[in-house]
């Protein structure tokens, strides 16, 4: 009873990070880009209430059809609020994103989506060249003990580094095994057994569910600060690690 009362309450007061006003104030009436959203985070009823209170917001996708948003097209289809007015979707690679100008974004949005780039620090610093200078970058990561990857090590900030030296692209299959061998299926409700797991990893090139990199709150501050962002704000809630950076 009292469980099914608190479910009701927080569908009309859901709850909020603690912190959500420092991130708020970093993109109220600015210009954005969201990188493989539109996240739910990111709504009214989101830990990080942002949506509502942006100017214009631009979206980018690998590909026109994901599992997750399913078809998308190019152009001014970013729809991330039945408030706004659609944003621009780029239909692009988020760690080669060549058709945007350098310092064009006030702030870039990135929800559970680092974690599936074979190369993080590449994409980071792609992130870094389109903001502006001073600009937020405001990224949430999956907290490892609280998925499916809480039985996987994790990744080394030596490991990100020599994949960035290596130039390695999406194709990259290195953690595949690790995948498979220590991914915690129940908590996984994409999967029903190991062999759509292993149907799924195949596939990563054109599904992108792999998390190639698993993250903890020490490494999600290093990587960002390897980028040559300054961490205004880190923390955890729920499955969530929460960073608030501005670009230096």
């Amino acid at each position: 009873m009292i469980k099914s009362l608190e479910k009701a309450f927080r569908n009309y007061f859901p709850k909020k990070y603690k912190f959500r006003q420092k991130y708020i104030l970093a993109t109220k009436d600015k210009y954005g880009i969201e990188i493989g959203g539109p996240s739910q985070i990111f709504s009214n009823s989101g830990l990080i209430p942002i949506y509502k209170k942006i100017s214009i917001l631009d979206g980018c996708n690998f590909s026109t059809t994901t599992v997750w948003e399913g078809k998308l097209e190019a152009g001014e289809t970013y729809q991330y609020s039945k408030h706004k007015k659609p944003g621009t979707q780029f239909i692009s690679e988020g760690s080669n994103l060549t058709s945007i100008n350098s310092e064009t974004y006030d702030f870039l949005l990135s929800s559970h989506n680092l974690e599936h780039f074979a190369n993080p620090l590449k994409a980071l610093f792609e992130w870094k060249r389109i903001l502006k200078k001073n600009g937020y970058l405001i990224m949430v990561l999956p907290f490892k003990e609280k998925t499916f990857d809480h039985k996987r090590p994790v990744t080394s900030i030596e490991h990100i580094l020599e994949d960035y030296n290596l130039n390695i692209d999406e194709r990259d299959n290195t953690h595949f095994d690790e995948i498979l061998n220590l991914h915690d299926l129940s908590r996984d409700p994409g999967v029903k057994n190991k062999n759509e797991l292993t149907e799924r990893i195949k596939n990563n090139f054109t599904n992108r569910c792999a998390h190639h990199h698993v993250f903890d709150k020490n490494l999600a501050i290093t990587i960002v600060q390897t980028a040559g962002f300054n961490i205004i704000n880190a923390g955890i809630m729920y499955h969530n690690i929460i960073i608030l950076a501005q670009n230096n």
